[in-house]
């Protein structure tokens, strides 16, 4: 099969991904052979390519990719749930250990044994892949491939963020967004489908802020303007850690700073004044496959729609390069 594979990592403007022939791999039990069809560009795939990620536990060589949509191929010994033919999706946990105090407790996301798709085992950068089937999910088929593929991270991890921002009345709720790629412009459709206003703060005028307001922002700014109103909660999907203390600033007291990244540059020395009045910062760390499966649904009942820009699988560098220059209105995705 075809496959884009990074021997080791380097700056995207290096072209580190050698589009090459490798072998098709064989479903162990358990396990599900996906034909691709469309993968997902996520901000993670980035971190992955650059080494920003820790590389001691980096599969190498490794086929990036965790926002994956497919057809079931074959099904590996004892593998249930699904049926050769059926379209389904694979995103960022791989699988999880299952018995652990994490996992035993609804926390899987925390499970120090996970692996992960397109960082620890191979992802779908390529025409095939294998993932555990308790691990898969069927899609809704409501959405063309290129425009589910992008839910499978961006909008999974981003639903995690609202989820995690401490809102329980989001009617008359304001709610921040720093940065404005592929998780914001979906996760705004859910915030706003429950009734909040969302305050945008992005730098790139062509291309987030007007989709920002496309999207209906109430409001949309530059990157550390200060919102005109304080705010119930915010969340940074920017990697930049030198935002945190201007989406402090624009807190109401109580309010949660939820971090979305699973990279993020240095957090500048914060006052405690910063903090007072109960305020709160809190990261994300992975996603649940109860976050998934309840992501897919309501993001099927709301009627997500998501903006794409497609690349044919051999132009995964040009993509990443793309998006590393925020150059990417929305999401990128590889058609494979």
């Amino acid at each position: 099969m075809k496959a884009c594979v990074l021997h080791q990592p380097a700056p995207v403007r290096d072209r580190p991904l050698a589009f090459t022939e490798v072998e098709t791999p064989t479903p162990p039990p358990g396990h599900l052979l996906i034909k691709v069809r469309a993968c997902g560009v996520c901000r993670t795939d980035l971190h992955v390519v650059e080494g920003e990620l820790d590389q001691s536990r980096q599969k190498k060589p490794i086929i990036p990719g965790h926002q994956i949509v497919g057809i079931v191929e074959q099904l590996g010994e004892a593998a249930r749930g699904f049926t050769i033919g059926d379209r389904v999706g694979i995103a960022w946990l791989h699988c999880t250990c299952g018995s652990c105090r994490y996992c035993s407790t609804g926390r899987e996301n925390l499970c120090e044994q996970a692996q992960f798709t397109g960082w620890t085992r191979d992802g779908g950068y390529g025409e095939y892949v294998v993932a555990p089937a308790d691990y898969v999910y069927p899609l809704p088929q409501k959405l063309d491939d290129h425009q589910v593929a992008p839910l499978l991270c961006a909008g999974i991890v981003g639903y995690r963020c609202l989820q995690q921002t401490g809102i329980e009345q989001w009617s008359g709720a304001r709610l921040g967004m720093y940065g404005f790629g592929a998780a914001a412009h979906i996760g705004i459709q859910i915030a706003r489908s429950r009734g909040a206003e969302v305050f945008v703060c992005t730098r790139d005028r062509k291309r987030h802020q007007n989709l920002a307001e496309e999207l209906g922002a109430a409001w949309v700014g530059d990157t550390f303007d200060q919102p005109p109103v304080k705010l119930d909660a915010a969340i940074i999907y920017a990697p930049a850690g030198e935002i945190v203390p201007a989406a402090l600033e624009a807190l109401d007291r109580g309010g949660c700073l939820v971090l979305g990244g699973i990279h993020m540059s240095r957090i500048p020395s914060l006052q405690y004044q910063d903090l007072y009045w109960e305020r709160v910062i809190r990261s994300v760390a992975n996603n649940t496959r109860a976050d998934g499966r309840a992501f897919l649904e309501e993001a099927a009942r709301v009627g997500v729609k998501t903006h794409v820009e497609t690349f044919p699988l051999a132009q995964a560098n040009d993509a990443l390069i793309a998006l590393k220059h925020d150059a990417i209105k929305g999401a990128a995705v590889l058609v494979v």
